[in-house]
């Protein structure tokens, strides 16, 4: 995350051009056969830009694992090992659960930045080829921004705005209504 979208869409576009990166050098070491040219296929695109998603977010994601994992304790474990507890036990019954907040807040994330993942797209195919890595940001800006087609681009931005909505209300509704063994 230390990195930009932008740089990670630049670098990754570099390495998956098929006349700059991978194929290239593939080619330079003598295998003239090799083909790697999914960032120019329409069909292929798309997985380059959540290949290059994933790879900035990977580690975001492990460290908010590791601070939750670390956040549990020993004694827990322990406990539940004398009552005889197996390891997969352990992790569904104790692990999972209090590792809960930490999984939510991943995906909030993750799911908001992927939802708005317009720097990526931008910088890695700039929405091509042809409209294969169009995303709801992309369209938003240019309709609004390209074609002066503001009212269409805001009901873009109300629709990423609800599909967002959509994985909050029922989260902070579970969470926050009144239970009364909590109390």
């Amino acid at each position: 995350m230390a990195l930009s979208f932008i740089v990670t869409g630049t670098a990754w576009k570099w390495l998956l051009n098929p006349s700059l990166g991978l194929e290239k050098l593939m080619h330079d070491l003598g295998w003239s056969s090799f083909q790697f040219d999914w960032l120019v296929q329409s069909d292929t695109a798309i997985y380059c830009v959540i290949i290059a998603g994933i790879w900035q977010s990977a580690g975001f994601a492990m460290a908010l694992f590791l601070a939750g994992l670390r956040g549990i304790d020993d004694s827990i474990i322990k406990a539940a090992q004398m009552d005889g507890a197996s390891l997969p036990r352990i992790y569904w019954r104790i692990i999972l659960p209090i590792l809960r907040p930490v999984v939510f807040s991943t995906i909030m994330v993750l799911s908001h930045l992927s939802i708005k993942g317009f720097d990526l797209v931008m910088a890695l195919t700039g929405g091509g080829p042809g409209y294969a890595t169009d995303v709801p940001a992309t369209f938003m800006y240019v309709m609004s921004f390209t074609r002066g087609q503001i009212g269409l681009g805001a009901a873009s931005a109300t629709m990423m705005l609800a599909s967002v909505a959509a994985i909050v209300v029922p989260y902070l509704y579970s969470e926050l209504r009144a239970k009364p063994h909590d109390r």
